[in-house]
Parts: structure tokens; C-alpha cells; sequence
């Protein structure tokens, strides 16, 4: 799929569904976040609890765009298999505790506002998820594969 038909795909009135499950908390959702004329605020409400922060248990909204993104990142793989969340939300602290041990944490993550997350999916070769997501030229897209994620964001268009 072409990353035009990828945007077609959101700008048809039609429900918007993702299925994610969260590695660190063993937590499984199905959101309808989108039900075809507008946001779901209580399924957005689910899945910013799920992408909480859970080491130190704190919750923010997360950018409606980022589950935008995903949805059509699914579509260019043409797959619905759940989403395997390694990292959403983090706050301040947590990232900074991250940072600390490792130089790939940003001080300004995207992580801490609510809008990036770092993910695969089972079965869907990580380098075709980053060539994708890079196809999509909508914010940050990183590539991580000695660790199996790629990071994207709703930021400025990037990449590393």
C-alpha cells in the first residue's frame, strides 16, 4: 500500500481499531478509538492508562495522533496482529532513571509528552516496520534492532 492510500485510509469515516499488548505489564486492549466521526474519549482513556508510565504509575493523555499513526502503520503492513508496547508514556523521573543507564534515552524524549512509543509486532520483519513507518513521513521514526523496537513519535519528520 501506497502511503497515500495509507492517509485515504484515515480519511474514511469508518471505525478505527488497535489491539495492543503492553510486555511489561502482561496487559492486553482492544480500542475502538476512533469510531468513524470522531475520537472515543473513553477508549482513549483505556489506552492512556495503558501506555502509563507503570514504574512509577502515572498516567498522561497520549496524542490521539500517535494511535493515527499506528493505525496506518498497520495498514501499510497490511496486518491487525496486537501491537507488542515496549515503552509509551514515561515521566520525568522514569526517564531520567533511563537515561542514566543508557545513551539512547533523550533528555526531551517524545516519551515524556505523551507522544512516542517504542514497539514490534510479532511475525512482521522489524526493518519492514521501519521502512513503513519511514514511507508514512509523519514524525520521528527510530530504528532499534539489537534491542527489537523501532520508536516512533508524533514530532518533527526524522530519523535515526
Amino acid at each position: 500500500m501506497l502511503p497515500t492510500q495509507a492517509f485515504a485510509t484515515l480519511s474514511t469515516p469508518r471505525p478505527r481499531i488497535l489491539t495492543l499488548n503492553n510486555l511489561h505489564t502482561g496487559e492486553t486492549i482492544k480500542a475502538e478509538f476512533f469510531n468513524g466521526n470522531g475520537y472515543n474519549p473513553e477508549e482513549l482513556s483505556r489506552l492512556d492508562h495503558f501506555f502509563r508510565d507503570y514504574r512509577a504509575n502515572r498516567i498522561k493523555s497520549i496524542d490521539p495522533g500517535l494511535f493515527d499513526q499506528l493505525y496506518r502503520l498497520q495498514g501499510l503492513l497490511g496486518t491487525t496482529k496486537p501491537v507488542q508496547l515496549i515503552s509509551g508514556y514515561r515521566s520525568l523521573d522514569t526517564n531520567a532513571e533511563l537515561r542514566s543507564r543508557s545513551r539512547g534515552v533523550a533528555k526531551n524524549s517524545y516519551h515524556t509528552k505523551g507522544q512516542a512509543m517504542d514497539f514490534h509486532i510479532e511475525g512482521i520483519a522489524l526493518n519492514n516496520i521501519r521502512r513503513a513507518a519511514l514511507s508514512m513521513g509523519a514524525g520521528g521514526v527510530g530504528y532499534y534492532p539489537r534491542s527489537n523496537f523501532v520508536h516512533i513519535d508524533t514530532g518533527p519528520t526524522r530519523h535515526w
